[in-house]
């Protein structure tokens, strides 16, 4: 049987525009035609015909930096210490389904607990249940002044952390040899850190050129991209040189480090969704206010202009937000990213969507399969009511969804609206401040504890 989809506008993924007066048709789990709807096979007996004349119509969208063993967290610990790895890919299956549930049919994990998220990959693959498609590597490969070396010495990596302690290149490839033994899609590298970390005010990167490039070079001989996170401009120079495929990041490179990622053909993934949210979101009274929004306003201005430099420049780059976070939880804001790439790094609304579909399909294991509309693709929808090459934004209102198409076959799922975070999965907070005579004289005052609230 197949599915004939008339198409109010057709966005490819191919093209800078949509066409209007487009069928879709559908047969099992690919893309039999797309064109002109007077070109269009006509319906047989037992086709499906489906009218969306009055809608957008474009490939699923895809989001390539999601943490489906974050489960929202608010804190390092709650990533990294508390849940138990099993319930956490039980939990991740749920974000993964939360993600899918606002439009986008592909996502990729670049770093989780164990086989986490490869695990969740496996177990959509087999039908067990619905999901996006999953690209997955295992928990990132860090050093000194990388990401997850989070915690004092005399406490270290946990076993359960995101992210594996190497703290050279020789440990590096052990690493990077056991995950893809273990059916990792794609090994992530953490360069450095983050600007906010207050034990430096320069974001070092944790492996020397030689290190990198050793790291990089194995991972390639075993067929396996890499990704890397780079924040400052060391880490995303030794990285491109390196020959990575994928930058998180690189607020910080400066335009002789743009030239070396130009040469080496990197792809940039700037990942601002988590920075523009806590610029917006954070509020006094949380723990991150006001460093790490104010931080990540400085992030966002150096980050806006290098980036439209590469942009203008010709440089692939991919979309990712960063969801996982409390900040930014699964399913809520990942068509943000759009808006953001739009808005404070000069895209074009279709060169942003080409981006989050045909760009990023190239980076997850399904390749040239998904990210576009095309015959001989695998049948991946989406039906918006409304035109985000109008208005970007569009796409962030789940209500305007109408239909989403995984495999060739109407998306029905439903999230049990009951579900809800045990207390067990944060760490433990008793108060927000240190209560001396000074902080309660202050709050005495009149007005002061309905300001501070």
């Amino acid at each position: 049987m197949r599915k004939h989809i008339r198409c109010g506008k057709l966005f490819t993924g191919l093209s800078d525009k949509a066409e209007k007066d487009q069928t879709i048709v559908l047969k099992d789990e690919r893309i039999e035609y797309v064109g002109p709807t007077a070109d269009a096979p006509k319906a047989a007996a037992g086709d499906q015909t489906v009218d969306h004349s009055k809608h957008f119509v474009l490939p699923g969208l895809i989001d390539v930096h999601v943490h489906l063993a974050y489960g929202n967290a608010k804190t390092e610990e709650d990533i990294d210490i508390y849940a138990p790895v099993e319930y956490r890919a039980l939990r991740g299956l749920e974000g993964a389904q939360r993600a899918l549930k606002a439009g986008f049919t592909s996502i990729c994990d670049p770093a989780t607990s164990g086989l986490v998220s490869p695990s969740i990959r496996d177990a959509i693959e087999a039908n067990m249940f619905v999901g996006p498609r999953i690209s997955a590597s295992g928990p990132q490969i860090t050093n000194r002044q990388g990401l997850t070396d989070w915690y004092p010495t005399w406490i270290g990596v946990p076993s359960t952390a995101i992210g594996v302690l190497c703290k050279n290149a020789e440990e590096g490839i052990a690493e990077i040899r056991k995950e893809v033994k273990d059916g990792v899609d794609f090994i992530k590298i953490a360069m450095d850190g983050d600007a906010m970390n207050p034990s430096t005010t320069t974001v070092m990167a944790g492996y020397n050129q030689e290190e990198i490039t050793a790291m990089t070079r194995e991972a390639h001989r075993l067929g396996k991209k890499v990704v890397v996170h780079a924040r400052g401009d060391e880490a995303t120079l030794y990285s491109a040189r390196a020959g990575v495929d994928v930058i998180l990041h690189a607020s910080f490179m400066t335009e002789r480090t743009l030239e070396e990622v130009i040469k080496a053909g990197s792809m940039l993934c700037p990942s601002y969704l988590l920075v523009v949210n806590d610029i917006d979101f954070t509020r006094p009274g949380d723990g991150a206010y006001p460093g790490f929004p104010d931080a990540h306003k400085r992030e966002l201005e150096a980050g806006s202009k290098i980036h439209n430099k590469a942009y203008k420049a010709g440089v692939k780059y991919l979309l990712g937000t960063d969801s996982g976070f409390a900040i930014t939880p699964y399913g809520e804001w990942h068509a943000k990213e759009l808006e953001i790439y739009v808005k404070h790094l000069g895209f074009s609304p279709a060169d942003a969507l080409k981006v989050a579909t045909a760009n990023n399909a190239s980076f997850t294991r399904y390749g040239s399969q998904v990210g576009a509309l095309e015959k001989g693709r695998l049948a991946d929808v989406l039906v918006i009511d409304g035109d985000p090459l109008a208005d970007i934004t569009v796409l962030q209102d789940r209500s305007k969804i109408r239909e989403i198409i995984l495999n060739g076959d109407t998306v029905t799922l439903e999230i049990n609206p009951k579900s809800h975070r045990l207390r067990s999965e944060f760490s433990y907070q008793m108060w927000n401040e240190i209560y001396d005579q000074k902080r309660i004289a202050e709050l005495k005052r009149p007005g002061a504890r309905a300001a501070a609230e």
